[in-house]
């Protein structure tokens, strides 16, 4: 299948169950899934600065990455059988485990990409800089202070999986320090 037949089965999927809870982007009135979009255009831009980088299978994860995490109705399994085992698998590396206390989360989730394809990696790299915009107006100092420290370390530990992305992601942390207080 084409790339773009690709993105088309895989975004109206996601958008689907993105809207079931009319999930918007935080402080906005934009429906979830321009934030996939996002990610996915990081994506995109990344493949073609990429030698050896499967745009078909990161472009399935890029657009389904929250679905599991973020949407009360999608499984694993549904998962499994709608885009086969290792996107799902991709997928559920890419979500937070709810059940560890929250502080143990985001490393759990780090820990559980390494074991995944580059291009898993480079998804979770893709996410983080699309979400290294202005904070939402509700965070308060210490909120941006730790989100700007995850951001680090995902880049830390995620070393090696895209080069072009790591750069991105350096750069946003950098321009992020703007919302310090």
């Amino acid at each position: 299948m084409d790339i773009q037949s690709i993105y088309q089965k895989t975004i109206i999927f996601a958008a689907l169950k993105h809207s079931e809870n009319n999930q918007l982007i935080p402080d906005s009135q934009l429906p979830y899934v321009v934030h996939l979009s996002n990610v996915a255009m990081e994506i995109l831009i990344a493949a073609s600065n990429t030698k050896e980088f499967d745009l078909n299978f990161a472009t399935q994860i890029a657009l389904l990455h929250d679905t599991l995490e973020d949407t009360t109705t999608t499984t694993f399994d549904e998962l499994e059988l709608e885009f086969g085992t290792e996107i799902a698998e991709g997928v559920s590396a890419l979500t937070k485990n709810g059940d560890l206390p929250k502080e143990e989360r985001m490393l759990d989730s780090l820990t559980r990409i390494s074991s995944q394809r580059k291009e898993v990696w480079a998804v979770k790299l893709a996410d983080r800089i699309t979400n290294l915009q202005k904070p939402p107006k509700s965070w308060d100092s210490l909120k941006k202070r730790k989100y700007k420290n995850e951001a680090e370390t995902i880049l830390e530990k995620l070393k090696g999986a895209n080069q072009y992305l790591e750069n991105r992601l350096r750069s946003k942390i950098e321009e992020y320090e703007q919302y310090l207080d």
